[in-house]
C-alpha cells in the first residue's frame, strides 16, 4: 500500500499522477479549479468538511454526513489523498483532519498548492474530473483528535495542556470580535498566527521543519504537552494541524467549534491581555 509523508512536494505529486491509489482533492474555488487544476485533480467543495447546522455550523461533519461524502468520492483504506487549496492550507489541512478523524491516514498536503507546482515546472489542465464512488466508505472515530469546549474548560490549570490559537494577533487580543458576542482568546492560549507557518511570497510553501520547531517554542507551545489548536471556524487551524503532525506531536487534537462557539457562551471565560 503506498504511503505518503503529511507534507510532499510538486516533484514527489508528479511522480505519482498515474498511480491508482493516488485521490488528489482540489478544494479551491470553482472558478479557481476550473481555470486550471493538476490532472486528475477532483474538485470538493470545502463546506462539505461543515456540518452545516445548528449553532455551531462548523463542527465536524455527521457520521452519516462523512460515509456519504467519502462514499462519493470513492475513498477506500488504500486510498492516498493529497489535498491542496487556494487559500494556502487551511481548507486542505481540514480535510485531512477530518480524514484522520475517520481513521484514516493516508492523506498528504501539497506543499505550494497550485502556485507551488506550476512553479516547480509542472502542467494544469481545465478538464473537470470525477470520482468514482463506491458503496460504503469505512468510517472508524478517532475521538482523540478532537475536544469540545468542556474538554477545554477542564484543563485550563493543567500545566501539561497547551492551546494554540491559529488566529490573527488582532483577533487573540479581542481588539478584532468575528461573528461572537465577546472577543479576545482562552485563558492561558499560547498565539501563532497561521501565516507565521509560511514562507514569505506569493507561493505559500511551508517554511523548514527546524524553523517550525524553534517558532512554536518560541511561542510557548511545548511539544510534549496535550497540544489543542483553534481558530474561528478550524479552518485555519486546518493548517496548523498538518504543521504539528509534520513536526511529529505525539498528543494533537483540534477544536473544531473554535471561537465561534467559545466566543458565543457567556459561562466560559475569555482574557485579552
Amino acid at each position: 500500500m503506498l504511503s505518503l509523508p503529511v507534507v510532499i512536494s510538486p516533484n514527489e505529486l508528479a511522480n505519482h499522477l498515474n498511480t491508482p491509489e493516488v485521490l488528489i482533492l482540489d478544494l479551491s474555488s470553482a472558478e479557481h479549479y476550473q481555470a486550471g487544476h493538476i490532472p486528475g485533480a477532483i474538485r470538493l467543495d470545502p463546506l462539505r468538511l461543515l456540518r452545516g447546522d445548528g449553532p455551531v455550523s462548523n463542527l465536524i461533519p455527521t457520521r452519516q454526513q462523512l460515509a456519504t461524502l467519502f462514499a462519493e468520492l470513492g475513498l477506500t483504506p488504500d486510498t492516498q489523498v493529497v489535498a491542496y487549496d487556494d487559500q494556502k492550507g487551511p481548507w486542505a489541512g481540514r480535510l485531512i483532519w477530518t480524514l484522520n478523524m475517520i481513521g484514516h491516514q493516508a492523506a498528504s498536503l501539497l506543499d505550494g498548492h497550485l502556485p507551488g507546482w506550476v512553479d516547480s515546472g509542472h502542467a494544469l489542465e481545465q478538464t473537470a474530473n470525477t470520482a468514482q464512488p463506491i458503496q460504503n466508505a469505512a468510517i472508524t472515530e478517532v475521538p482523540e483528535l478532537r475536544m469540545t469546549a468542556e474538554q477545554i474548560l477542564a484543563r485550563l490549570n493543567d500545566d501539561q495542556f497547551c492551546i494554540w490559537d491559529a488566529r490573527s494577533a488582532a483577533e487573540y487580543s479581542g481588539e478584532k470580535v468575528v461573528n461572537a458576542q465577546q472577543g479576545g482568546h482562552i485563558p492561558g492560549a499560547r498565539h501563532l498566527e497561521w501565516t507565521d507557518l509560511l514562507e514569505p511570497g506569493d507561493i505559500p510553501w511551508l517554511k523548514p521543519r527546524a524553523q517550525l520547531e524553534a517558532l512554536l517554542l518560541e511561542r510557548g507551545i511545548d511539544p510534549h504537552k496535550q497540544i489543542v489548536t483553534h481558530c474561528q471556524t478550524h479552518r485555519r487551524s486546518g493548517l496548523t494541524y498538518i504543521v504539528g503532525k509534520w513536526l511529529g506531536l505525539p498528543r494533537l487534537a483540534c477544536y473544531d467549534g473554535s471561537w465561534y462557539d467559545w466566543g458565543n457562551r457567556p459561562d466560559l471565560p475569555a482574557d485579552t491581555d
